[in-house]
């Protein structure tokens, strides 16, 4: 049997976001003890150059979401990019994960195939919806994850591996 575009998307995104969830609780408990403001952690970043903490779990979010949308034939809802702490930013992640958890495996159906454009001011993207999965929103999604990942273990919260892999192998 092959890998459906629904396995091979919806359930790694969750997985991911849900990682993502435990690791934004760890840093606002690291806040918390280190008397740090929670928006003063949302804005921090890995270099001067690079978004921070709350673009990271904004782009995503909308990656995961975007996927799940295109790749089902579903609307793509709308966030503001509002959020400016950690609490927001993981309202933001509980937002998504409710749009993914109400898409099924049957709405994917035929989308390896499926035109998918993307636009940025600056380019326009064309894939078919496998190429769209694998040339682009898995490797997108899990440097924003990382980065994320990164941002906060640069900062001094207590992330390990486990926290960014979370439950694997049944463990």
């Amino acid at each position: 049997m092959s890998l459906s575009m629904f396995n091979a998307s919806i359930p790694l995104l969750m997985q991911g976001l849900n990682n993502l969830l435990v690791i934004l609780g760890k840093a606002e408990t690291f806040a918390e003890q280190k008397k740090v403001a929670s928006d003063v952690m949302a804005a921090s970043r890995l270099a001067i150059d690079m978004v921070p903490l709350t673009r990271q779990v904004q782009i995503a979010c909308d990656t995961a979401k975007g996927c799940g949308a295109r790749l089902s034939g579903q609307d793509n809802p709308s966030f503001a990019d509002d959020e400016t702490n950690l609490q927001e930013l993981q309202a933001r992640v509980r937002k998504t994960l409710a749009f993914l958890e109400q898409l099924h495996a049957e709405q994917f159906e035929g989308s390896d195939d499926k035109a998918i454009v993307l636009n940025f001011p600056s380019i326009t993207l064309n894939f078919n919806g496998q190429d769209y999965l694998t040339q682009f929103v898995l490797p997108n999604f899990y440097f924003h994850l990382t980065t994320a990942y990164g941002i906060l273990r640069h900062i001094g919260v207590d992330l390990g591996k486990r926290d960014y892999l979370g439950k694997v192998g049944g463990v």
